[in-house]
């Protein structure tokens, strides 16, 4: 029922949505709010951002506002869904915080960094692929999902295979995503062909109406994305890369990524993450193996 919805949003108001900073579907999930346990009496020695949450008494977190599965905001009620805001809603409570008390804000993807560096928000989990450009500039925990690059086209397309089929091609993403960058990098289309825009759900109206050939990002976008269109889209299939997702954290922070990533073991260990997982993008009938936390 939820698919409709976003059908109907997709082909009659994307643009006015993406305009507004928003980017994809909405999603149930079977992991709410009660489901994460509130630790008591947390402590991060360390941590200026827990300190500054602590004094603030609620957490800002960045997320994605309309991704499949993964951080959707319903526009009827305003509330958040998806793995991504409930991997953001179980961190707030392992830091002591009734994930109610989030404070959602939604950044586009090329400006996760500077909301980081200042300080806008306390962390960010939103489809953020972890890299070693970035570590430059913010710091990370995780990954807490591991996605695959891959391509979107119309369901009665044949001529795009994979990524050595683009050639002459015109492939939309998003602007200042990793995805965009490895098309443009790897000259898999002609640079003309290669169109950027804030939002996913831009480039999916204009797939849908035929004014591009593929729309390329993670392959758990994606599926999203395809099973919301209820048969007028599939995804290729051929993933291309490997993006660890990460849950972005201001650079010098290494208290509170220690803390994040000893959460996300955690759940790695005693089954909430699969929960989460299952009821989230789990719903598109894939499976997915469990990453490993990757501590530096």
């Amino acid at each position: 029922m939820r698919v409709r919805t976003l059908a109907a949003v997709l082909l009659a108001g994307a643009l006015a949505l993406t305009a507004c900073g928003k980017e994809g579907s909405p999603t149930d999930t079977a992991a709410p709010a009660g489901l994460f346990e509130v630790a008591k009496d947390v402590k991060v020695d360390g941590s200026p951002t827990f300190e500054k949450i602590k004094t603030r008494g609620s957490l800002i977190v960045g997320v994605k506002e309309d991704q499949p599965g993964l951080g959707y905001k319903d526009p009827t009620t305003n509330k958040y869904s998806g793995f991504d805001i409930d991997i953001a809603r179980l961190i707030s409570a392992k830091l002591g915080f009734d994930p109610e008390k989030i404070q959602f804000k939604t950044i586009q993807s090329a400006a996760r960094e500077q909301a980081l560096i200042n300080g806008d928000v306390d962390y960010y989990v939103g489809t953020y692929t972890i890299n070693a450009g970035r570590k430059e500039k913010v710091s990370f925990a995780g990954p807490y999902f591991v996605a695959g690059q891959d391509l979107l086209v119309k369901k009665d397309n044949t001529d795009i295979t994979g990524k050595d089929t683009l050639k002459g091609k015109k492939v939309c993403s998003v602007t200042g995503s990793t995805p965009a960058k490895r098309i443009k990098d790897e000259k898999l289309t002609e640079e003309g062909n290669v169109l950027e825009f804030q939002g996913y759900s831009q480039c999916v109206t204009k797939l849908l109406n035929g004014e591009v050939d593929a729309v390329t990002t993670d392959d758990a976008i994606l599926k999203g994305y395809a099973a919301a269109e209820d048969g007028k889209l599939k995804v290729v299939g051929k993933t291309f890369s490997s993006e660890p997702y990460g849950i972005g954290l201001p650079k010098d922070d290494k208290a509170l990524r220690d803390k994040v990533n000893d959460v996300l073991q955690a759940s790695l260990d005693d089954g909430t993450w699969q929960k989460i997982y299952d009821g989230t993008l789990g719903k598109s009938g894939s499976t997915a193996e469990k990453p490993k936390i990757d501590r530096y």
